[in-house]
């Protein structure tokens, strides 16, 4: 693996079509194969890149001894199903957020990638996006000081949207929240707290037996004297859509624009109180990457018809972030090192979504985070 080119097969052509043109121009990465069960869709994309190998089962692609790894974009319910076929298939495995749905099937993923020494990883973009990374980078250098507290929420409004998503409860897709307070420190969630506020339309309640509007955790960080907040939302809250990440340091803190588009707001500590504050506009990350995918941090992002996805307001693949996942995850195979977030890491971050809606439900119970998601 570590002289050849790594194969890989695209599973769910929506949103992860964007991935086709970064994978096939990956100086390591040989984009082999799609798969999508609607073969007209599967034979347009196709022809649209070039792409000579699909298949309409997920079940058949795994059979393909030349397909190395698989990244899997389909619907949340079909994560952790689809994650534990291809490791128990013998392919590496990158996955769209969120981990899972369940505990259980999170301690699954991290099972078989235990047993079978494959990589996985969660691909969450905020904690990629060029925001975070300008946070990182100044976490990185002291520029912040020491981190006192970190902030999080992911809003948006999900009427209309079919199948798994009415009345889904928000906590349950908490990764863009929960990852970038988490990840900024490369801490790990010991225990959450959640209380749910407000009501959805009661006609939403029976998907998931949840009636929350908002759902708003405390997240204590293990072995640290650390806690986030983090809130989310996705029915009958007003706001547009906003992945917000807020870090407060000693020195520093930034804080995410209320509309989105504006520049960030860094906070000086000891100025003269009128200068504390200053907008500044965040840089681009693309100098991290190979030159062959540089450019995707600030492409336009698009489907088959040209058209904008909804949420993909914060610039090119949520923030740039998608040419620096496919890195993270490509280069991680090979090196022979965990990626980051690796399956454990996912396992905390998304068990930590799961469990503040058990919280909610509970009237704000303390929810130990499980051992296999600590390291």
């Amino acid at each position: 693996m570590k002289d050849k080119k790594i194969n890989i097969a695209i599973i769910g052509l929506g949103f992860g079509a964007e991935f086709i043109p970064i994978y096939q121009k990956h100086p390591q990465t040989s984009l082999v194969a799609i798969c999508q069960r609607n073969e007209k869709k599967l034979n347009e994309i196709g022809e649209h890149y070039g792409v000579k190998k699909r298949y309409q089962s997920y079940d058949e692609l795994l059979k393909d001894p030349k397909i190395d790894a698989v990244h899997i974009n389909t619907p949340i319910p079909n994560h952790a199903e689809q994650s534990i076929k291809g490791l128990r298939a013998g392919k590496h495995v990158a996955c769209t957020v969120p981990m899972a749905t369940t505990v259980e099937e999170c301690r699954q993923i991290v099972e078989a990638v235990n047993e079978t020494g494959l990589t996985y990883m969660m691909m969450e973009t905020v904690v990629y996006a060029r925001e975070f990374l300008f946070m990182k980078e100044l976490y990185e250098k002291g520029e912040l000081g020491k981190v006192q507290f970190l902030k999080a929420s992911h809003q948006q409004d999900m009427e209309g949207w079919p199948n798994y998503w009415p009345g889904l409860p928000p906590m349950h897709y908490a990764t863009h929240c929960v990852g970038p307070v988490l990840g900024l420190t490369r801490g790990e969630a010991e225990y959450v707290s959640c209380f749910g506020s407000g009501t959805i339309d009661p006609a939403l309640h029976e998907h998931y037996n949840s009636p929350f509007a908002v759902e708003t955790a405390h997240i204590k960080f293990r072995n640290s004297d650390l806690s986030a907040h983090v809130y989310r939302s996705l029915f009958d809250t007003a706001r547009q859509y906003r992945e917000s990440f807020e870090v407060y340091g000693s020195k520093k803190a930034v804080e995410w624009p209320l509309i989105e588009g504006n520049p960030l707001v860094v906070h000086t500590a000891k100025k003269p109180e009128s200068e504390i504050p200053e907008e500044v506009l965040c840089p681009d990350y693309a100098h991290l990457l190979p030159e062959e995918i540089q450019a995707f941090t600030t492409g336009g992002v698009y489907d088959t018809e040209g058209n904008q996805h909804l949420s993909f307001t914060q610039g090119a693949g949520h923030g740039g972030s998608h040419p620096h996942l496919v890195h993270e995850f490509v280069s991680a195979i090979k090196e022979g090192r965990s990626p980051f977030p690796d399956a454990k890491q996912s396992a905390n971050i998304t068990c930590v979504g799961i469990l503040a809606h058990e919280s909610a439900l509970k009237g704000g119970e303390i929810m130990p985070l499980p051992e296999f998601t600590l390291s």
